[in-house]
This record gives C-alpha cells, structure tokens and sequence, in this order.
C-alpha cells in the first residue's frame, strides 16, 4: 500500500444497523475474534444506542477495510474491537486507523492476548511500533455472553502507561459501561453524560 492509499482510509461512524457495509463489518467481527469477545447481536444494538458507543467503520475507497468499535469517555478513548479485512492486512490499514484515532486528543486505550504464542507477540509488537506501551497491572476483562468466564489480557496505551487513577477509572468504566451491554448484563447501572466522540 502507498502512501496515497494509506491516507485514503478513512473512519465513519455507523449508527443503522441495517447498513449494508455495517452488516459485512459484523462478518468480519465475527470472523476476527473469539467467541468469548463477541456481544450477542441484541447487545451490539443496545451498545450503538449509547452515545459514547462508536462502531466506527474504516473504508478505502467506499469498501470496507477494517473497524473499530470503540467508547470515547471524557479522559480516554477505550478500544474494544479492532481488526482489517483479512486480504488488505499487512498494507498499513491498522496503523491508519489508530493514527485517524488518536487525532481525539486524548490517550488511547486497548487490550491484547497475554503475548505467550507467536501470533500475540506480533500482535504486541505491532501496537509497540505504533506507540503503544504495556501496562503491567493484571487485568481481567468480563464475559460478554453467559457460558464463559472472564479472560486474562494485557492493557496497552498510548501514548504511555496509565497512571492509577486512570486505572481505577477504566476499571469503573468497563464494569459499569461497557459491560452493561452485555450477557448476562452488568448489575450496576452507569453513570451518565459522557461527550460525543470521534
């Protein structure tokens, strides 16, 4: 990919979910992660409702070539899913697309598998190239659908670690936001008023 292409990547919020390009992005959501990371489809559609939700949709050339759904709260932008369609990886899509998100202005926050195996160390090392850096906490992330248990990852952030507030305020913000979207749903209900995003 080129420099011309790369910057042709471009993110747009999708709030129908009866768009055709938001319903191939599912697809590929569904093909890209493990069940245990995957709201079921009513939870997805109770999540878009949330106005810090945003199922931001990377196009190049009107096609889609990635997604990013992902929560802006007021001091942070928290990642929950990214991914490339899987013949357009390695053409500097990914890295577009955390660069288109980190023009919020404020830090950016995700999580990776524990890089024990081949594939999650690339995988860090590639968020490492983009400037992101592990945080050393543990870290459970919740089940997001009944049948499973909670699941070990590592939080990375950019453009530097979290301090220990704002540990304990994604921590809150998880708990109660974003797993309040969730099957079987979070017992707390979240607070209110966070700003619009991307």
């Amino acid at each position: 990919m080129n420099q011309e292409e790369e910057s042709n990547v471009r993110l747009c919020r999708c709030r129908d979910a009866q768009n055709p390009l938001f319903l191939r992005a599912m697809d590929l959501y569904r093909q890209s992660f493990p069940e245990h990371e995957q709201r079921l489809w009513p939870d997805q559609l109770s999540a878009m409702e949330d106005e810090a939700y945003h199922a931001l949709l990377a196009r190049r050339e009107g096609e889609l070539a990635g997604l990013a759904f992902c929560w802006d709260f007021d001091a942070y932008l928290y990642v929950e899913h990214l991914c490339v369609v899987p013949r357009l990886r390695g053409q500097g899509i990914g890295q577009r697309i955390l660069a288109l998100l980190a023009c919020a202005g404020k830090p950016v926050v995700l999580e990776i598998d524990p890089p024990e195996e081949e594939i999650s160390i690339r995988r860090r090392h590639f968020y490492e190239r983009c400037g992101y850096v592990a945080n050393s906490f543990a870290h459970v992330h919740p089940p997001y659908r009944p049948g499973f248990t909670g699941h070990r990852l590592v939080v990375m952030s950019s453009p530097r670690v979290l301090s220990q507030e704002e540990r304990e305020r994604f921590a809150r913000d998880l708990r109660l936001r974003v797993m309040r979207y969730a099957s079987p749903p979070a017992a707390e209900k979240p607070e209110s008023g966070l700003k619009k995003g991307c």
